[in-house]
């Protein structure tokens, strides 16, 4: 973070200071929500959380070498008080953001699906240029946004920093934070859409990211998405497109898929074109890959060296099509961090791609949890999904949970010819004990659901259960 002292710190949040003789004592560590993550002469932001309230943790984060506490009350240690944290974080965010240099860039992007691993791709190609804040996993919150917005020194040449939303007004409140240069939008799907009310709902909120930038800032467009090639008209910035359409400025060919699922294409760019092989798992990496690779062409990075960036880029968040090989074979897909239609369906055909040629097919299974805020869509939803699954001949379907699984289950099961393409379960723990007894050497286990599910124990579950115990490595 940029160094602040107390004063600064209070003027920025319009705060008081309590119990701090000194007001110019400096911040130089990092702003933190958990007090377990505070270093020394770090600022701890005390939140009030459904399960803990920060406030109760103010004494031993100082005591542990935070040099203040951000905090809603008096707290007994040197803090600054404000009337909401949250907004407090905020508006400090604001103020390193408007102290950085003119040269550095902030990038934001947002989409229905596939934020973070965008985010992670975008981070590895950028740091190859330039010092560039873009931490791993999903910030991408009024809190976590600020936090990571904090992060940047006055060396930071790139901040990347994803976006998400819940209503309208929630991007335009995070670019108000943090004013981007460069926004990313890669598609209007339906997560959330029992939230917004429906696709065109969530095209429009998602829009506010186009809307903030600059009249000398890019806007970066999925030209496969209609809903978001539509942006263009919302923004005063130069647009760049990128997909596999005709008219995209940054596009893919020639896209295939391996034996595991790795994908292939050949990127396609107004300087130039080169073969690019993924690390990453399913086809829908293509159009994260590629939203990245328009972003490194607006600063500076060749055709040729994004390529070789992208084909060594790796997936940084966890359970996120992570996938590992235990030691007898099996093939865990762990992709359980979180669910919404579009990208089970990815999951899906990259499991089917997965199985492998007739002559040396593999036994392939869906483990699927509920897709939570899906409103009145949620029984189609989820019976199309079970559907989907059937005519990917996915061997088996597991459906965990209630109501949603049963939902699920009922789509395979209506699609299937025997009724044995889908079981329901039902919870983890049931999921766990079927699995354990039925899995063979060879076969590929998808575990995917919306994160309260907690399904990422199935596929823990499952590699710890592997031949003489041995947990798997990863592909």
């Amino acid at each position: 973070m940029i160094a602040l002292t107390l004063a600064e710190v209070a003027t920025a949040v319009g705060g008081t200071l309590h119990d701090a003789p000194d007001p110019q004592v400096r911040i130089t560590g990092p702003v933190v929500v958990d007090s377990r993550e505070v270093q020394p002469g770090g600022l701890f932001a005390a939140v009030a959380g459904e399960n803990a309230d920060g406030h109760d943790f103010a004494a031993k984060a100082v005591a542990d070498g935070a040099a203040a506490v951000l905090a809603a009350r008096p707290v007994g240690v040197p803090a600054v008080v404000v009337d909401d944290v949250v907004v407090a974080l905020g508006l400090l965010a604001r103020a390193v953001v408007d102290r950085l240099r003119t040269s550095t860039a902030v990038v934001g992007l947002t989409g229905s699906s596939g934020k973070t691993s965008t985010k992670d791709l975008i981070g590895q190609l950028l740091r190859r240029i330039g010092p560039t804040v873009c931490p791993s996993g999903n910030f991408n919150n009024e809190i976590g946004l600020p936090l990571t917005a904090l992060r940047a020194e006055p060396e930071t040449r790139h901040l990347v920093l994803e976006m998400g939303a819940r209503g309208r007004g929630h991007i335009a409140y995070l670019t108000g934070l943090t004013p981007p240069r460069v926004g990313v939008v890669l598609n209007v799907g339906t997560a959330h859409v029992g939230e917004f009310g429906g696709k065109a709902a969530i095209a429009e909120a998602k829009g506010e990211l186009v809307e903030a930038l600059p009249a000398d800032g890019v806007a970066v467009l999925n030209a496969d998405d209609p809903l978001v090639r539509a942006m263009a008209a919302r923004t005063r910035a130069r647009v760049v497109f990128f997909g596999e359409a005709a008219e995209a400025h940054i596009r893919a060919e020639n896209v295939r898929l391996d034996a595991t699922g790795r994908p292939s294409f050949t990127l396609i760019t107004p300087a130039g074109s080169a073969p690019v092989t993924l690390r990453l798992y399913g086809e829908h990496h293509v159009s994260n890959a590629l939203a990245a690779a328009a972003v490194a062409a607006e600063f500076g990075m060749s055709a040729d060296d994004t390529a070789a960036a992208l084909g060594e880029a790796d997936a940084l968040s966890r359970w996120r099509m992570e996938v590992v090989e235990r030691a007898d074979g099996v093939t865990v897909v762990n992709d359980a961090y979180n669910a919404n239609p579009d990208s089970v369906r990815a999951a899906l055909r990259t499991l089917a791609s997965m199985a492998g040629t007739d002559q040396q097919r593999r036994r392939t299974w869906a483990v699927l949890g509920e897709m939570r805020e899906l409103g009145e869509d949620s029984l189609a939803e989820h019976d199309a999904i079970g559907r989907l699954a059937v005519r990917l001949n996915i061997t088996k379907v597991v459906a965990v949970g209630g109501r949603e699984a049963a939902w699920l289950d009922m789509g395979a099961k209506n699609e299937g010819s025997w009724g044995e393409e889908s079981v329901l379960v039902s919870d983890a723990d049931a999921a766990i004990d079927l699995l354990l007894d039925q899995v063979r050497p060879g076969d590929v286990v998808l575990v995917k659901a919306s994160r309260a599910a907690g399904l990422e124990r199935v596929a823990e579950a499952l590699l710890a259960g592997g031949a003489d115990g041995v947990n798997g490595v990863a592909r």
